[in-house]
């Protein structure tokens, strides 16, 4: 199954994906992580830049990644409580 990265802004607490280079807002810019995947996350959580990087389980291919859980799936599509801030991401109809 294929693996992805997330994490948390310090700053803002905004939801990031990592893309093979840097993070970004959205779940479709995400690369799919291999082997290299645990040295990475803590190599992120020494520079302290992104709060609780994980790795997450995802179905699908690169462009169209979507999370195994609820819980991802509901941080990848944006708010749950306000439909009009979602980000476009990831459709609120995958939760």
């Amino acid at each position: 199954m294929p693996r992805i990265l997330t994490g948390n802004r310090l700053e803002t607490g905004d939801v990031l994906w990592w893309n093979g280079s840097d993070w970004s807002p959205f779940i479709r810019d995400a690369a799919q992580i291999g082997e290299e995947g645990e040295a990475l996350v803590a190599r992120l959580i020494a520079e302290e830049r992104i709060n609780d990087p994980v790795l997450i389980d995802v179905t699908g291919a690169p462009g169209s990644f979507v999370p195994t859980t609820t819980r991802e799936r509901v941080r990848a599509s944006g708010p749950s409580v306000r439909a009009d801030l979602a980000r476009g991401s990831l459709s609120v109809e995958a939760i």
